[in-house]
């Protein structure tokens, strides 16, 4: 089946059709619009996209096709039409066999999807008699199994036994597609499934899709904020703003002629790769700021298949590399390969094992406490998580103002004279001292996380995933800011990110991360132009854009993930998932080599005399 069949069938033969669907939020004295006249139609085997930024109403629609809205939402008018029945006026014990055996839904939370002290298999095994009793135990246990290895869950059997939290990030999300699919619905909702995952995953994912659309016949509706993952999956996108359909048309129409100023803004804020006309800010000093010396880090735990046994996780292993100041330095690398580990090293939250980090020269292993707490207040950290990084109790304000009481930057009659001072240059509207992280959406909680860090001047920011909870048109803000910031007060900052538009458009150097080591570090034009690594070229063949990718996914993409930090193979570790890996890479390390503007680790490399 292609997809100009599926988009033909979509017109002749919907299986469902929405219909002038109003969702409000009800209370005692009015009724507050959220979705407004949504209509569309989806047909067998297609997979439909619903783009849109946050606050759009994207989640609200995808739970309101299930009839699964939670209180106060009521959908207040319309249909949702499933072969001519309204989902809409199901009672409950019609929609207890509707949900999961017609209509399955997939979150963006797959992490906290699951009880975590239930095994995954009981988990889903459960989930597939309860909705088809007709399945025995052993008749659920090998259907579960078999989708394992359907989407590329590797040895089935074992991980069939074990727990969440012995899963990643990308293979739960295999294992919540698992537990959407293993009764063969009709529809699969996906809302925003593949915003926290690694490119490599998220195009894994998107491959999935595909296969199981023209094996199983499914249909999909992909709620997203990424423009890029919409177009890179379906031809017939709808835009949402304001819980409106603002247009429906194909991803070349929305780049090349959209219909309307916010899918035209929507567009030119995706990031570029190759047609990028935005440079990155560049060291002007070449002074360097920040030298990191062959730094290692294991952590010990425990070890499941051993009573009172430990192992050794060796998250960072042997990285060395430069932060000149004034520069934006980029740190990329899938989930697992230590970049989160290293950022805590950076910034001293954590101290290495083995080698040296300096800080403007000093080594910061030497610092005595009270040099330590000085050198805080220099350079911060900025986290992931706009809803776990700030304390609830505490207002704007007071959070805001705490790093200034600590180091005693400033005297207490100035406390608010630098917090007006810094809200402002963040982006935050007076007034918002006094509310509570609670009270605010997630861009304007990041806001505050980095004028926490922002207020006592540093000379270094670490960014460690720092967008990557945000759609598209907050992180276009956000790096917007950065750059004012940067132009302004001239710090550097370290930019560690799984997603490497953001990278491209925000930093001059780039260093790849691969299970713990540093596989490969270039100027960015180098990097992103002629990448050296195969692993390089296989992240940016993952990437989702809109411009035509100059790397061949289907040449260069990676399955599955990396190996186990425990037990990382001898010889080169990326050798498992290498297409070009020679007889040397199975029982040496890799040299490493001097390249253009860096370095890369590849007995490829090595051995090819033209490097």
């Amino acid at each position: 089946m292609t997809k100009n069949q599926t988009i033909d069938d979509a017109i002749d033969k919907p299986i469902l059709t929405v219909n002038k669907l109003n969702v409000v939020a009800r209370s005692s004295d009015k009724d507050t619009a959220i979705l407004t006249d949504i209509s569309f139609n989806l047909s067998k085997g297609e997979i439909l996209s619903v783009i849109g930024e946050s606050g759009s109403g994207l989640t609200v629609l995808s739970k309101s096709l299930m009839n699964w809205l939670p209180s106060p939402l009521v959908a207040s008018k319309g249909s949702v039409l499933y072969r001519g029945d309204n989902v809409l006026n199901l009672s409950t014990n019609e929609l207890r066999k509707f949900r999961g055996k017609i209509f399955a839904y997939i979150g963006s939370d797959s992490t906290t999807a699951l009880n975590p002290t239930v095994p995954i298999g009981r988990h889903l095994v459960s989930k597939l008699r309860a909705v088809m009793p007709e399945y025995s135990e052993t008749q659920a246990q090998k259907r579960i199994i078999d989708l394992f290895d359907a989407v590329r869950i590797p040895s089935p059997i074992e991980r069939f036994n074990e727990f969440p939290f012995q899963f990643s990030g990308g293979m739960m999300q295999r294992v919540m597609i698992v537990d959407a699919l293993c009764t063969d619905p009709e529809l699969l909702v996906a809302d925003n499934i593949t915003q926290p995952l690694d490119v490599t995953i998220a195009k894994q994912i998107v491959r999935l899709l595909y296969d199981l659309r023209d094996e199983f016949g499914t249909s999909v509706v992909f709620s997203t904020a990424s423009l890029p993952m919409a177009a890179d999956i379906s031809e017939r996108l709808l835009v949402l703003q304001n819980g409106r359909v603002l247009e429906e048309a194909t991803p070349k129409q929305i780049v090349d002629n959209p219909g309307t100023n916010y899918t035209k803004a929507l567009s030119e804020r995706v990031p570029r790769i190759w047609s990028a006309k935005h440079t990155p800010m560049k060291s002007l000093t070449q002074k360097t700021i920040l030298s990191v010396k062959n730094v290692s880090k294991t952590y010990f735990t425990t070890d499941p298949k051993a009573y009172f046994s430990k192992q050794a996780v060796k998250a960072v292993r042997g990285v060395s590399f430069d932060v000149l100041e004034g520069e934006n330095f980029g740190i990329v690398g899938e989930s697992g390969c230590g970049k989160s580990t290293l950022s805590r090293l950076l910034s001293w939250v954590e101290k290495p094992d083995d080698g040296e980090i300096l800080f403007e020269n000093k080594s910061i292993n030497t610092m005595n406490s009270s040099e330590l707490k000085n050198l805080r207040n220099q350079f911060q950290l900025i986290l992931q998580d706009p809803y776990t990084s700030l304390p609830g109790h505490k207002t704007v304000g007071e959070i805001i103002i705490e790093p200034l009481k600590i180091h005693r930057s400033c005297p207490p009659q100035a406390y608010s004279d630098r917090l007006f001072e810094v809200m402002t240059e963040v982006g935050l509207p007076k007034g918002t001292e006094v509310s509570l992280p609670s009270q605010l959406s997630a861009s304007m909680r990041q806001r505050v996380n980095i004028a926490r860090a922002m207020v006592t001047k540093p000379n270094l920011l670490i960014l460690d995933e720092t967008m990557s909870s945000l759609d598209q048109v907050e992180q276009a803000r956000l790096l917007d800011l950065f750059d004012e910031l940067q132009r302004r007060h001239n710090f550097t900052y370290i930019f560690i990110s799984h997603d490497l538009a953001l990278v491209r458009r925000a930093c001059s150097r780039v260093l790849v991360m691969y299970l713990g080591r540093v596989v490969e570090m270039a100027a960015n034009e180098d990097l992103f132009f002629n990448p050296v690594h195969p692993y390089s070229q296989a992240l940016l063949s993952a990437m989702p854009t809109l411009e035509k990718n100059r790397f061949d996914a289907s040449k260069v993409l990676l399955e599955g993930e990396p190996p186990s930090p425990v037990n990382i193979p001898l010889g080169c570790s990326f050798r498992s998932r290498c297409p070009n890996a020679l007889e040397i890479c199975a029982t040496e390390s890799p040299p490493n080599s001097p390249i253009r503007s860096g370095q890369v680790e590849c007995h490829l490399i090595a051995q090819d005399k033209n490097f």
